[in-house]
């Protein structure tokens, strides 16, 4: 379906988050009314971001803090992951601050409350496991 008329991005994802929460019988703080919200797993904290100006969704969490300059090595490591291990989601190099982020963009146009689920309970179990490896260099 795609966003009515009228309504308001924010507030629609806002009861998205709302639900996901109560489904799982966990109390989540809101999003924020500049569209950002947070949900944590295990060591993942997952970020939501509602750009209603650009008419986009952007999950993600930070999994690593920075990859040491010179090491192609653990980038081609992300960018192989990213094709066979993360889904719907890929790493993602912060180009201002080098930190190594998990990420899925969705356009808000038909984006239905079981695909927000997905993407935020993929973003959180594959998040969870990667930040530990990457810190661990495994």
């Amino acid at each position: 379906m795609t966003t009515p008329e009228g309504v308001d991005p924010v507030a629609r994802i806002a009861e998205f988050l709302d639900r996901f929460g109560r489904d799982r019988d966990l109390h989540l703080p809101p999003l924020g009314p500049d569209g950002v919200g947070h949900v944590q797993r295990g060591s993942a904290v997952v970020s939501i971001h509602v750009l209603a100006d650009k008419h986009v969704l952007l999950v993600l969490s930070k999994v690593l803090d920075a990859v040491a300059p010179g090491d192609e090595a653990t980038l081609r490591r992300l960018l192989e992951m990213s094709f066979t291990q993360t889904g719907d989601a890929a790493f993602a190099l912060h180009p201002k601050t080098g930190e190594v982020f998990l990420r899925i963009l969705r356009g808000l146009d038909d984006l239905d409350y079981g695909e927000f689920e997905d993407m935020l309970h993929s973003i959180a179990v594959i998040a969870d496991e990667w930040d530990d490896r990457l810190r661990r260099g495994a």
